[in-house]
């Protein structure tokens, strides 16, 4: 496949990584309009960095676009008449729906939406999609794509922005609850790389459970909750403090705000 990424920022860049790991492209396109900080990329052979937008889709069948929404517009118009019936182009443009895009490039392009998040740079991506009538013949190939580094969904365009939550800045969610569970480590008495270790293999380790069992998480709390037990009396507290309600509370707020950013 060759593959243009449009936009190589951290989120381009992770792509851009997740698919030379696992061998994904046969060549590849990467633009920014500073390329020093990804000329490195060309160390891998069959990776052309350019900021030239239009060379990058002229040389190119798979278009990935990681810009600001702000930019997005004006480089569809900038590479517009370059486009072709070979062309898939997947967005992972936040907040910018498929009709805003046929407005621009027109219906006759397959169109997806994508949000992966940073974790595709490791091949863990969790990665929603969606389409546009014509893209629906491409679908299959774009999750191919993603699939080669995480786990993807198809799933209505009016859930894209509730995924992006869920998925995007849930890494950093995610992130977060890791740090507190190495701070309550080395409270503990663990030194912070210890702690830090503990705390990413225990949560590697949890969701691996449930993504191999496909158990419900309170399944797997049941196993290692004992009557009296410290697990029960760490869990009760951690409610009592307002863990799950904040953490809801979270997620509605990073929704409430990426919906104020689509209305604007």
């Amino acid at each position: 496949m060759k593959i243009a990424i449009i936009g190589a920022g951290n989120l381009g860049v992770a792509i851009a990584k997740g698919i030379l790991h696992s061998n994904g492209a046969t060549s590849m396109y990467l633009t920014k309009r500073n390329i020093s900080s990804i000329k490195d990329f060309e160390k891998y052979g069959n990776v052309t960095v350019t900021s030239d937008n239009r060379a990058a889709v002229e040389h190119t069948n798979i278009l990935i676009f990681a810009v600001q929404p702000g930019h997005f517009a004006k480089i569809l118009l900038e590479i517009k008449d370059v486009l072709t019936e070979n062309h898939v182009i997947i967005s992972t443009i936040t907040g910018f729906n498929i009709d805003k895009i046929e407005a621009i490039i027109g219906t006759a392009y397959p169109i997806i939406r994508s949000m992966p998040n940073t974790a595709i740079s490791v091949g863990q991506s969790m990665t929603c999609m969606c389409s546009n009538n014509e893209g629906g013949k491409s679908i299959t190939l774009a999750k191919a794509i993603f699939n080669r580094m995480g786990h993807s969904l198809e799933i209505p365009e009016e859930q894209m922005q509730a995924a992006t939550v869920i998925c995007a800045s849930g890494i950093a969610f995610w992130m977060r609850l890791i740090r507190a569970t190495t701070q309550g480590a080395i409270q503990l008495g663990f030194d912070a790389k210890e702690a830090q270790e503990l705390a990413m293999h225990t949560c590697n380790g949890a969701a691996s459970l449930l993504i191999e069992s496909g158990n419900h998480p309170e399944q797997e709390i049941d196993r290692v909750t004992t009557p009296k037990g410290c697990t029960i009396e760490g869990l009760n507290e951690m409610e009592h403090q307002g863990l799950s309600s904040s953490l809801i509370q979270g997620i509605v707020s990073s929704f409430d705000k990426i919906s104020q950013i689509k209305n604007k």
